[in-house]
């Protein structure tokens, strides 16, 4: 057995107090699409400066995003917005000249959620593209494109797909989606680490050409007004802007997002537990604000429920987890060989969202089942020599939880497991085996994980955690480029693409090029390289 959460959390009412967050804010910020009460107030010029996005789309619909912003890095996090309603108008059609127009809407901006706006389409055509759009006052936003999943049940002869994760914006430029924003995708995972919550130094700033920086947009992150701050510089680059707008996205969060490592109400940094998940909830509101997020997702303090499943006809079923609230701490004994970190009811997902998983993946009949995911979930041995070394942040600090979830999927024949990744900025693939001690043992599923967008500026085909890593057998790729992967999926096999930049630290002009190709068969769990052997 899983133990039950037990942290102290504070009620809803004590940290909507600790946190300014105001009822209102929770009514008003689900903007499900419908017609709201017209507020007419003149709005500054230019207010959709940060873009538009969609994201987590349903057969028969999508939610839309865009927040108004006419001076994005104004300092007090407000975006140059009066602390005034506002309405925001939508439009959805079938072609980019809006023609057709098939539904319309709007949603109330308030200055509670910075003016972000988050209505949920519904009654569309399943399987098709559309165009949107928002208006308020007379100005009108770029025009996004998206797309709704297939019908329940539907055949479909194949997905494309990208995963990103990573991108310190002061590491380097978004050359990956520059890229990604000229694909046709269906749609784009995104991993962990939207922004990072650190300062922004001299030393640590390797992105060239962008101004410079006012002290309120490099300081370190920590209230609402800071953290709303970094989303907008973040929000500013036009290839993520680009790369929004082209396809709708699923999203989910890793630890920077509101603090390096933090396990559930755990900072690293010897906070009280007050005191973090104070900071927790203003980091979460700001994530949900400025992502195309559903009302089920809307933060409630310190808590936001994030973990969600996407389907994709009969093809694919996406299981967006979420491994950072719910956790267990680091163990005290610092995961010692035998110690603590063995506990049989660890956990890295919280007992109710091991128990939402598996009955998920003893039901599904899809034909790829996919863990949409934060961290290294293969061991990873970290001693290059006869001893032993585990990550503690990765699912090697909780190896009971993973027996329970490989358990899952041998016992209940789950077809095809595929689990995708981020956090580590470097490419990895391998395979999930069934005994990772006995390199002969079957293998059960497979993992891709996605290098940074930028983290850690320009990186290089090999560094010095290379040995480290193909020297666990199961491993068939390392590469430390920034970049992104595409996946191609078919009811026969997956096709997976690493992409890597040449560079990002001087400008966005790097050349994208593709360092290896996998396939893996419908049936045949596994990673098979295309051109060659293990890069």
């Amino acid at each position: 057995m899983v133990r039950p959460h037990r942290l102290p959390t504070p009620d809803r009412r004590s940290f909507l107090a600790l946190t300014g967050i105001s009822t209102a804010a929770f009514v008003l910020g689900s903007n499900v699409a419908g017609h709201a009460a017209p507020i007419d107030r003149p709005v500054p010029d230019n207010p959709f400066s940060l873009g538009v996005a969609s994201g987590d789309p349903t057969p028969d619909g999508v939610v839309l995003w865009t927040r108004l912003a006419p001076d994005p890095l104004a300092e007090d996090g407000h975006g140059g917005m009066p602390a005034h309603d506002y309405t925001v108008e939508y439009e959805v059609a079938t072609d980019d000249r809006f023609r057709d127009v098939v539904r319309r809407g709007s949603a109330v901006a308030t200055p509670d959620l910075a003016h972000a706006v988050h209505p949920e389409v519904a009654g569309l055509e399943p399987g098709r593209e559309y165009f949107y759009r928002f208006r308020t006052g007379g100005e009108i936003s770029p025009v996004g494109r998206t797309k709704t999943a297939p019908a329940p049940g539907a055949s479909v002869s194949s997905l494309s797909l990208a995963i990103t994760s990573c991108q310190a914006w002061y590491h380097g430029h978004y050359t990956a989606y520059r890229d990604i924003a000229e694909q046709d995708l269906d749609l784009l995972l995104f991993l962990g680490d939207y922004i990072y919550e650190y300062g922004i130094t001299s030393a640590n700033r390797l992105r060239q050409g962008a101004p410079e920086l006012s002290e309120a947009h490099a300081a370190a992150v920590l209230t609402l007004e800071q953290y709303r701050l970094r989303y907008a510089l973040t929000k500013t680059d036009p290839h993520l802007q680009a790369a929004h707008a082209a396809a709708p996205w699923a999203v989910t969060t890793d630890d920077h997002e509101v603090e390096n490592n933090y396990a559930d109400a755990h900072s690293q940094y010897g906070v009280s537990q007050e005191d973090f998940l104070r900071r927790r909830a203003v980091a979460y509101r700001a994530w949900y604000e400025n992502q195309p997020l559903r009302a089920a997702s809307l933060p409630k303090g310190p808590d936001m429920r994030l973990y969600r499943r996407l389907r994709f006809g009969r093809l694919a079923e996406f299981n967006v987890l979420d491994t950072r609230q719910y956790r267990d701490n680091v163990p005290a004994d610092g995961g010692a060989p035998g110690g603590d970190r063995t506990d049989p009811e660890r956990s890295i997902l919280g007992t109710q969202q091991e128990e939402w998983l598996y009955k998920g993946l003893r039901r599904s009949d899809a034909t790829w089942n996919v863990l949409a995911q934060q961290v290294v979930m293969a061991l990873i041995d970290r001693d290059t020599g006869p001893g032993l070394e585990f990550s503690m942040d990765q699912w090697d600090g909780f190896p009971a939880n993973r027996q329970r979830l490989l358990d899952t999927l041998t016992e209940y024949d789950v077809s095809n497991p595929l689990v995708l990744t981020g956090d580590i900025h470097r490419h990895a693939a391998a395979e999930l085996k069934e005994d990772f001690d006995d390199p002969d043992s079957a293998t059960i599923g497979t993992e891709l994980i996605t290098t940074s967008v930028s983290s850690d500026g320009n990186g290089s085909d090999r560094d010095h955690f290379a040995p480290i890593w193909l020297g666990n057998d199961h491993v068939k790729l390392y590469n430390a480029r920034r970049g992104y992967v595409q996946l191609q999926m078919t009811p026969s096999e997956v096709t997976s693409d690493f992409k890597v930049i040449d560079q990002i630290e001087a400008d966005d002009s790097g050349t994208v090029s593709t360092v290896a190709r996998f396939v893996t068969e419908e049936g045949r769990p596994g990673l098979e390289p295309i051109g060659g052997g293990r890069p």
